[in-house]
């Protein structure tokens, strides 16, 4: 929110037109991230009243965050079944994401995957006052509405919602903050956000690294002062920002092997199974000595496939190219280069999925300040005449967010089907409520987020797992399965065993078989 503070005064006083402005102000930021989650809530939760969201991960997140309310470890059978970790595995060993029990609290109040999808809704709308202190010191009220603007549009935000919940929901906010207060000089306030990203996710100290390489890498000297709106002369860097950059940088690349190596072992995970540099290495010492030695290989991996460069010009054309001209754009550059990097799981490099949400507002607040910095120094080259509108940037990449909605996951809002229910919707729900309250249920991905609530869901998958009741789908492609055939071979593999069938229409089939409950 707007730090101002209303002052009361005599009529034609100044200060209150001051502080009628800052309320005003105050206002509108709070409409736009009440809108923002309003719509964050609203599209996500027609999604999964439309069947449109999966077990994965969806039911994953669920599960666990449903064991944390009852005082357990976060346990997600689905995961461990299908992974082979088995049913009692905690995610904690998948990613180390500790700072989701914080959500597990919403669970006595709705026990369900609506909560979290609301609660992913309210996290993103909150990154929106950070963005907008930060551009509002450099660049004025107007553009900072225009950068909150664009964040709260921007498409890696869309593809995030539409692709369920993850623990990415808190990353927005939180490196928000760890920027903006760091540069308000609130040095302790920026540092427990960061310790707070370190709890999100094992890789989450790549972007402290990041952060470290921008507080070191700072230029002195001329150019862009550090106060509200005003340009002039820069201050040296302080000693101070040197040594918070050695320890961010320091802090970040220790918590990532200690969370990468040692955490998720300890929670019985496997730390070799989402490596993915295999072009590169077999592993990280093999790979870093490859890359120094053979930096075109570097180059290469980063465009192989060419989606890895469609991926990062969608990342930077909208907002204009200007996170290059911004040195801050070195927080989102590890991260970035963990997935360009990657020659397996090709999710990671695709504009689609949650992956790219993870710096969008790193990305939104560099674009800010390199706005501001090809202000100052057209400035400087112009004089004050010369000076362009501080607002016109943001201004330029708002219109482009916007021009980019229809092409993402918000066009789905225009869909007639996510808002009434149609007859695969219609199927989808008589098929649910043929499964009892308690059962455990192999279900067909697009079903596991109706069931979760009130029964043990696993995956139906290309394996049996002795579950009494299957649904299944053989009219449209189901993840994990590659084709319709291999449907439809399980369904009669599954007859063939036992299992009879109690219900069939459009495509969903409901076996069950008499069987004791394996777990």
């Amino acid at each position: 929110m707007v730090e101002a503070v209303a002052v009361q005064g005599p009529a034609g006083d100044p200060s209150a037109g001051r502080g009628g402005a800052a309320r005003r102000r105050r206002a509108a930021l709070a409409a736009m991230v009440a809108a923002s989650a309003l719509l964050y809530g609203t599209y996500s939760l027609m999604r999964l009243r439309a069947f449109r969201t999966g077990s994965y991960d969806l039911v994953i997140f669920d599960q666990a965050i449903r064991s944390y309310s009852r005082f357990g470890m976060p346990v997600a059978i689905v995961k461990g079944v299908h992974n082979d970790f088995g049913p009692g595995f905690s995610i904690l060993g998948d990613h180390f994401s500790p700072i989701l029990a914080l959500l597990a609290p919403l669970y006595w109040i709705h026990d369900g995957p609506a909560t979290l999808l609301v609660a992913q809704a309210v996290l993103l709308a909150l990154a929106i006052p950070p963005i907008w202190r930060y551009t509002e010191r450099r660049l004025g009220a107007r553009a900072a509405h225009c950068a909150a603007g664009a964040y709260a549009l921007s498409w890696p935000v869309a593809e995030a919602l539409a692709f369920d919940f993850h623990e990415v929901a808190f990353v927005p906010l939180l490196s928000a903050l760890m920027i903006e207060r760091h540069d308000a000089g609130r040095r302790l306030q920026a540092a427990a956000a960061a310790f707070a990203l370190l709890l999100v996710k094992e890789d989450m100290g790549l972007l402290l690294a990041g952060f470290g390489l921008y507080l070191l890498t700072r230029p002195t000297g001329r150019g862009q002062s550090t106060g509200r709106g005003r340009w002039g002369w820069r201050r040296p860097l302080p000693p101070g920002d040197r040594r918070a950059g050695l320890a961010y940088l320091a802090t970040g690349l220790a918590a990532t092997w200690v969370c990468s190596r040692v955490a998720i072992a300890a929670f019985g995970g496997d730390n070799d199974y989402y490596w993915a540099y295999g072009a590169l290495g077999p592993d990280l010492p093999h790979a870093a000595v490859h890359a120094v030695t053979h930096p075109w290989d570097v180059l290469r991996v980063l465009g192989d496939p060419p989606q890895k460069l469609l991926t990062m010009a969608l990342l930077l054309l909208p907002l204009l190219l200007l996170p290059l001209v911004s040195p801050l754009t070195l927080t989102a550059l590890p991260l970035l280069a963990e997935r360009m990097l990657a020659s397996e799981f090709g999710n990671w490099w695709e504009p689609h999925y949650h992956y790219n949400a993870f710096i969008v507002a790193v990305l939104v607040l560099a674009a800010a300040d390199g706005a501001a910095r090809l202000r100052g120094r057209a400035r400087i080259a112009r004089g004050r005449l010369g000076r362009l509108p501080s607002a016109a940037p943001m201004a330029g990449i708002l219109a482009l967010t916007v021009a980019c909605v229809p092409f993402f996951a918000y066009r789905h809002l225009a869909d007639p089907a996510l808002w009434r229910p149609n007859e695969r919707a219609r199927a989808a729900s008589a098929a649910v409520a043929r499964i009892p309250d308690g059962a455990l249920v192999e279900a067909a991905n697009g079903l596991g987020p109706a069931l979760t609530s009130r029964a043990r869901v696993l995956l139906w998958d290309d394996r049996s797992h002795g579950a009494p009741w299957v649904i299944a789908q053989v009219e449209r492609l189901e993840f994990p399965f590659g084709s319709l055939a291999e449907q439809r071979q399980r369904v009669e593999r599954l007859k063939a065993v036992g299992y009879w069938e109690v219900f069939r229409r459009d495509g969903y089939i409901v076996l069950h078989r008499d069987v004791r409950d394996p777990w």
